[in-house]
């Protein structure tokens, strides 16, 4: 009776430990970082740079849209460069303060001169203090979408 019933024990063990044992070995998917919008994110010290993305309608003249994030105690200058060599455009970030480039509260950032392709992508250059800066591929968007129409220069 003693063998019989450890058996069952020793059944219902493997069996619970080889049913739930996949998710010991796999990968969890909300631990995984990932773009959730049409733009690119980056990180720079006390500043984080969410959904950056470019409108524009012939790939010459574009409007930054981005969301910068202060976590600092300090305002900060970001400095955008952006295509090889283009000018600098520089946003100031307040501390302690989340600024969105391309909503109605904030005066639009218009590059130009940029040289892009529309539906390309552009390389932009991102500093920021005497934090290493960082150079992200930036996704140029048209105008067709209902949520960019009011965007493009």
């Amino acid at each position: 009776m003693k063998a019989r019933l450890a058996a069952s024990a020793a059944l219902a063990l493997g069996l619970v430990m080889g049913a739930a044992g996949c998710a010991m070995v796999t990968p969890q998917a909300t631990t995984e970082k990932y773009e959730p919008s049409d733009g690119v994110s980056a990180d720079l010290g006390d500043l984080d740079l969410r959904n950056v993305l470019v409108v524009s309608e012939d790939g010459e003249d574009g409007t930054l849209v981005m969301t910068v994030v202060n976590r600092g105690e300090r305002r900060a200058t970001l400095g955008v460069q952006f295509g090889e060599g283009g000018d600098v455009v520089e946003v100031a970030v307040p501390a302690g303060e989340t600024l969105v480039l391309g909503s109605e509260d904030e005066e639009p950032v218009v590059l130009e001169g940029m040289d892009a392709e529309v539906g390309g992508l552009v390389p932009m250059y991102f500093q920021y203090g005497d934090v290493e800066g960082v150079e992200k591929l930036v996704p140029v968007l048209d105008a067709r979408l209902p949520e960019y129409a009011d965007l493009a220069p």
